[in-house]
C-alpha cells in the first residue's frame, strides 16, 4: 500500500492544475539554499531537491486540513486602514483584543511564520533531520506568501473589484514567464535576524502597501487593452487553457516597475536568513551527519489523504 501511495504522491504535481504560485514557491526555496553558509550547505545543498519539491506541501494541505488555509494570508483590511495601528503585532495581545476565532477567520500568516521559526530552532537542537527539512520547506512557503500583496487583502483574487484571476496573474504567471529569462537572482548571503517578529511584520506591511498598485495598475491596463490581446490560449498538462497573453503580462510587469521580481528576491533572502537564524539560535549544531540518517524520500501525505487531495485538486481549477 505504501508503494502505491508513494507513486500517487509523485504523480500529483503532474495531475493538479497549477495552484497559485507553485513555480515561485519552488524557486524561492531552491535559490535560498545557495545563500547559506558552508556549515548548513552540507545538509541543505544535498537536500535541495526535497526543499524545492516540498515547497508546495503547505498548499496541498489546504485541501485536507481545515486549519491550514488561514495560515497563508491575513486580511489586514478587516482591521481598519493602513498601517492598521489597532491590530496588535503580538499574538497574545491580538487574541485578548479580538479573540482567537476572529484572528483565524481573517488569517494568521505572520504569526504562523514566527511559530515555524521557533519549531525549526527546536528541530535543529534535537538534530532531527527529517523535521528540519519539513519545517524549512514549509517556512519558505509561508514567507513567500507574506511577500504577495493580495495575501494581505480580503480582495485576495480580485473578486471584489471584478479582477478575478489577478492573484495567479501576479504570483504565478509573471514569474513563470520572466524569472528565467529576465530576472536576476544574484542575492547577498543570508544574515542573522535579530528581531524576527519586527522583520516579518515589516514584510507583511510592505505587501499591504502594494495592494492598491497591484489592483489599480491592472485595472487601468485592462481598460486600454482589447480582449483578444489580453488573453491567449496555451497548452498545459495536455489541456488548452485560457491565460493572460505574453504581451499583456509583459506590459503589466513593466507598469509594476519590477515589483514582482523585488518581492521574489526579498522572499528568497528572508527565507535563507530565517533558516540561518533558526540554526544560530539552536547553537549552530553540526549538520554534516544528518544526511546519512535521512530516508531517500519523505512521504508527508499518507495514502488516504493523498487520494483526497488528488480528488479535490482535479475538481478545482484554481487555488485562491
Amino acid at each position: 500500500m505504501m508503494k502505491w501511495g508513494l507513486t500517487l504522491v509523485l504523480m500529483l504535481p503532474a495531475l493538479q492544475l497549477y495552484c497559485w504560485g507553485f513555480y515561485a514557491h519552488r524557486l524561492i526555496n531552491e535559490n535560498a539554499v545557495y545563500l547559506l553558509p558552508p556549515e548548513m550547505l552540507v545538509l541543505y545543498r544535498k537536500q535541495i531537491g526535497y526543499l524545492r519539491d516540498h515547497a508546495t506541501d503547505a498548499d496541498k494541505r489546504r485541501y485536507i486540513l481545515k486549519a491550514e488555509a488561514p495560515r497563508h494570508y491575513i486580511d489586514l483590511d478587516r482591521y481598519g486602514d493602513y498601517p492598521f495601528p489597532d491590530l496588535p503585532r503580538k499574538w497574545t495581545e491580538a487574541v485578548n483584543k479580538y479573540g482567537k476565532d476572529t484572528l483565524i477567520q481573517h488569517g494568521i500568516l505572520p504569526w504562523r511564520i514566527l511559530e515555524m521559526m521557533s519549531s525549526l530552532t527546536g528541530a535543529f537542537r534535537k538534530h532531527d533531520g527529517s523535521s528540519i527539512l519539513r519545517l524549512s520547506a514549509d517556512l519558505g512557503h509561508y514567507i513567500g506568501d507574506a511577500h504577495v500583496p493580495l495575501h494581505t487583502s480580503s480582495n485576495h483574487n480580485g473578486q471584489l473589484s471584478n479582477q478575478h484571476g489577478i492573484h495567479a496573474f501576479w504570483e504565478s504567471r509573471l514569474p513563470e514567464l520572466l524569472a528565467e529569462k529576465e530576472w536576476d537572482f544574484f542575492i547577498d548571503k543570508a544574515v542573522y535576524v535579530h528581531n524576527p517578529a519586527e522583520m516579518i511584520w515589516k514584510v507583511v506591511m510592505e505587501s499591504a502597501a502594494a495592494v492598491d498598485s497591484v489592483l489599480t495598475i491592472e485595472a487601468s491596463l485592462s481598460v486600454n487593452t482589447a480582449p483578444d490581446l489580453k488573453y491567449a490560449y496555451e497548452w498545459r498538462n495536455r489541456q488548452l487553457i485560457r491565460q493572460y497573453s505574453g504581451v499583456y503580462s509583459l506590459s503589466y510587469d513593466r507598469r509594476l516597475n519590477g515589483m514582482v521580481e523585488r518581492r521574489l528576491r526579498q522572499a528568497i533572502h528572508i527565507t535563507a536568513s530565517c533558516w540561518y537564524t533558526a540554526w544560530i539560535n539552536a547553537g549552530q549544531p553540526n549538520l554534516s551527519a544528518l544526511n546519512e540518517k535521512l530516508p531517500p524520500e519523505q512521504v508527508l501525505v499518507v495514502d488516504s489523504l493523498a487520494r483526497l487531495w488528488l480528488n479535490r485538486a482535479v475538481k478545482s481549477r484554481s487555488c485562491d
